[in-house]
Formats: structure tokens, C-alpha cells, sequence
């Protein structure tokens, strides 16, 4: 097998969007999963988000793995993981067994992604870091888009099942390329102390509660966890709402995928700003004011018989609130406090996202199914985005 060559640091930005795809391969699956193995609607919404699970309950640990095993070995290892879980549910039989295999994908998922801003900035010099960072944080809605996009005629062709098999067989020959073109990890850069005390690089916790002391790590992260909450409640149900109102499979997962491809204008753009000098935190205002008034205009009764209005509203839905993962992903490595507890940090901040994204489908579902329809689910998203504006006034200008 030939791989074409490709610069590092790009390449591991598309590792991302590889383990994205996983991510985005299940909205679009949920009818079919719910016609084939009797799915209910809450079970859709924990199959949604139980792939982040890991990151829930390991995120920061994980983090401070990949600090210590190294930051290219975390990524292959979360390939191969992914492409494993994602085989082996072509074999799936019921619900649990995806809700299992689901768990597995965010393990490997979480490995992934981890260490990537930190080799990111290991890889490129330090004036290109924000916009390369800014960059990376489109490797989920890219990801997702695509997902979102190929799915239904994929399914169609394969049925859900080669569906499955071919994302593992794309995780596993991605695992391979990273190893052929990505340089190892330095020599000893997985136990590099956190101070100038060299008896100590080696002791994880130190890593991990120099993070945990620490306030820049706890404001970006829980403000991630606000953000992407929000994010996949809405984009996750979104293929649901549009078969629901008759269109086709492709027609809904096509609307979808342009919602999600919206979003990389808003990360893009945020790397761009900060480059340039903008303030994180008049970032993060802007990002969370328009969510929380264009999920008014999407989900609000007032705008029910105005189609093309709630579609133009979720499009800017996803696409300023693009603007909080770019700023956060540039903010969570310099508010690290050390360059050793970068990964660590991450760590944290997706182990909060995950706890919102785990929460936050299954909460927009319950709030649906009792009150027969989503039109309320601006409340809920409205609710995280006030929480987003108040963290955000702790965010200003990194270090």
C-alpha cells in the first residue's frame, strides 16, 4: 500500500477527522437502527452520546497517559480501537451490543484526539500554532459533515452493518498511515518533568493535579462542556426531525451535513482572530449569544410555519458557535500550566465535553418525548449558553 506524502501536522488534523466520522456515522443510522433492531427514542439518544462515555470517565487519566506513552503512539492505539469496535459491529444484534461497541468507539475516539493539539504544536512553529490549532478544531464537524453526508447512501448500498466495516477499515489503514509519516515521538518526551526537578517527570499525578490546581483548565473545560452540549443534542437529532417531516434519508442527511460543514467557518475563523489579536472571551460571547438565539429561531413555536427561516437559523447555529471550539482548543494549550500538562489539559477539557455531549442528547430527547414535540429545546440549549457567557468572562487574554 502507497500513501501519499503529507505534512505532519495535517495529517494528524485529518487522524481527526477520521475519528469523527465515527462519531457522525450514527445520527443518520438511527432510523435504520430503529426500524432493524427495535431502538426506542431514548435509546437512540444514549447511543448518541455514550461514545463519550471514555471521555466522560477517563478523559483527564487518558491525558495524562498520552503525556507519559507518547503523543503519536496514543493516536495509533485509538485507530486501531476504533477500527476494531467499529468491525465488530457489523456483528450487532440488539441495542446493548451497540451501546457496548459505542463505549469502545469513545475509547478509542478519546485516544485519538488526546494528544493531538499537543503534537500539533510540537509539529509546527509557534506563529503558525493558532491557526493550526484553529484548524484542528474542525476535525469534528468535518468529520461529522462527511459522516452525515455519505451515510445514507452508503447504508443503502452495504446496509448499515458495511457501513460500519468500511469506517473501520478507513481507521485502520489511518493508524498505519500516522505510523509511516509521523515522526516518533522524542526520545524520553513521555516522562519530561512538570518543574525543574527531573526525579519527578515520571509521577502522573503531579501532572494531574497541577492541572487540577489551576483555573484556566476548569474555565476552558467547562465551557466546552456548555458548548458541546448543546452542539450534538441539536445536530445529533437533526436527520430525525427532517424524516419526521417527511423528507427522504438523503435529503435529511444532506441538510445536516451542510449544518455541520457551517460549523468549520467559525473554528477557522476563531484561529484566524486570535492570530490576528482578538480577545478569547468577546470570542466565546459572541459564539454563546448566537446559539442561544438562533436555537429560538430554529426550535420556537413563533418561527414554526417559516421553514426556510429555522434552516437559515441553525446554519449560523452551527456556524458562529464554531467560533468556542477554535478559541478553546487555542486557549486549553496556553493556559496549560506547564508544557508537559498540555495533553493533560485536553485531557480534562474532553472529559468535560463528553460529560455534556453524553447528557445532552438524551436530556433533549426526554424533553421531547414529554412534550410530544421539540419545540422547547431551546430552552435547554438557552440555558447552557447563559451558564457559557458567565465562564466566559474569566477567559480573557492567555498567556
Amino acid at each position: 500500500m502507497t500513501f501519499a506524502r503529507t505534512a505532519p501536522a495535517l495529517l494528524v488534523i485529518l487522524s481527526g477527522v477520521v475519528a469523527a466520522l465515527h462519531i457522525g456515522k450514527m445520527p443518520p443510522a438511527i432510523p435504520v437502527l430503529r426500524d432493524a433492531l427495535g431502538v426506542s427514542l431514548v435509546q437512540a439518544g444514549f447511543l448518541l452520546s455514550i461514545v463519550q462515555l471514555a471521555g466522560m470517565t477517563l478523559g483527564m487519566l487518558l491525558g495524562v497517559a498520552a503525556d507519559s506513552i507518547g503523543r503519536r503512539r496514543s493516536i495509533i492505539a485509538g485507530q486501531l480501537l476504533l477500527a476494531g469496535a467499529s468491525i465488530c459491529g457489523m456483528w450487532a444484534h440488539g441495542p446493548a451490543d451497540l451501546l457496548l461497541l459505542r463505549a469502545l468507539e469513545g475509547l478509542g475516539f478519546l485516544l485519538t484526539v488526546l494528544s493531538a493539539p499537543s503534537l500539533i504544536r510540537q509539529l509546527v512553529p509557534l506563529h503558525q500554532l493558532a491557526r493550526h490549532l484553529g484548524l484542528w478544531g474542525t476535525y469534528m464537524p468535518t468529520g461529522t459533515a462527511i459522516a452525515l453526508f455519505l451515510a445514507p447512501a452508503m447504508m443503502g448500498m452495504l446496509g448499515w452493518q458495511g457501513w460500519w466495516g468500511l469506517l473501520g477499515g478507513l481507521s485502520a489503514a489511518m493508524a498505519l498511515w500516522v505510523f509511516l509519516q509521523v515522526p516518533p515521538d522524542p526520545p524520553g518526551s513521555g516522562a519530561t518533568p512538570v518543574s525543574g526537578d527531573a526525579a519527578t517527570g515520571d509521577r502522573w499525578w503531579l501532572r494531574l493535579r497541577l492541572t487540577l490546581c489551576s483555573a484556566g483548565p476548569w474555565r476552558t473545560a467547562l465551557a466546552f462542556l456548555l458548548y458541546s452540549s448543546q452542539w450534538l443534542a441539536v445536530i445529533g437529532f437533526l436527520p430525525s426531525i427532517y424524516a419526521q417531516g417527511g423528507l427522504s434519508g438523503q435529503t435529511a442527511g444532506t441538510l445536516t451535513a451542510l449544518v455541520c460543514l457551517a460549523n468549520i467557518t467559525g473554528n477557522i475563523g476563531a484561529g484566524q482572530l486570535l492570530h490576528r489579536g482578538a480577545s478569547a472571551h468577546r470570542l466565546l460571547y459572541v459564539g454563546f449569544v448566537s446559539m442561544a438565539v438562533t436555537a429560538f429561531l430554529t426550535f420556537g413555536q413563533a418561527t414554526s410555519e417559516m421553514p426556510a427561516l429555522r434552516y437559515a437559523a441553525v446554519l449560523m447555529f452551527s456556524a458562529i458557535g464554531g467560533l468556542i471550539p477554535g478559541t478553546l482548543f487555542v486557549l486549553a494549550v496556553r493556559v496549560a500550566p506547564s508544557e508537559q500538562t498540555v495533553s493533560t489539559t485536553v485531557g480534562w477539557m474532553q472529559q468535560c465535553s463528553s460529560t455534556g455531549q453524553f447528557f445532552g442528547p438524551p436530556l433533549v430527547a426526554w424533553l421531547a418525548t414529554r412534550t410530544g414535540d421539540w419545540h422547547w429545546t431551546w430552552v435547554a440549549t438557552g440555558a447552557a449558553s447563559l451558564l457559557g457567557l458567565l465562564l466566559a468572562r474569566g477567559l480573557g487574554p492567555a498567556r
